[in-house]
């Protein structure tokens, strides 16, 4: 996958000031702040940084942690995962594979059939809900 590369400059004219803190700073939003955690409207999950497809409303989930919570992405080829040694605890951080925009991180907690909870920070997202 080509990657895409900004400036800072560059990211901080599209983003938000939170979605730049989030996305660009490896931030995280409080939970339950947004609407999308509980939602289960049919859709798909974009990156808001570079539009890729990350996730798909199938594969969503109620975690109850205050934050989308997937058991899986669209496809392995669009997340990577990094070690995240932050606050004191060792966790797998995810990112979006084109443009490196911290997503959130994923847990060994999740239901079946992956046992994964990919928990994301909602301002990193654009939902698309399904054409009626």
């Amino acid at each position: 996958m080509q990657k895409i590369v900004k400036t800072e400059a560059e990211w901080r004219a599209q983003l938000t000031p939170e979605q730049y803190r989030v996305t660009r700073d490896r931030g995280t939003e409080p939970a339950f702040c947004g609407l999308m955690h509980d939602s289960k409207e049919p859709g798909s999950y974009f990156c808001i940084c570079c539009g890729l497809e990350l996730f798909n409303s199938n594969s969503k989930f109620h975690s109850g942690s205050g934050w989308p919570s997937f058991f899986q992405p669209v496809a392995a080829d669009r997340i990577q995962y990094l070690e995240d040694r932050s606050h004191d605890m060792v966790r797998k951080e995810i990112r979006c594979a084109r443009c490196d925009a911290h997503l959130g991180h994923v847990f060994e907690d999740g239901p079946p059939p992956t046992g994964k909870r990919y928990c994301l920070n909602e301002v990193s997202l654009k939902f698309v809900p399904v054409k009626k």
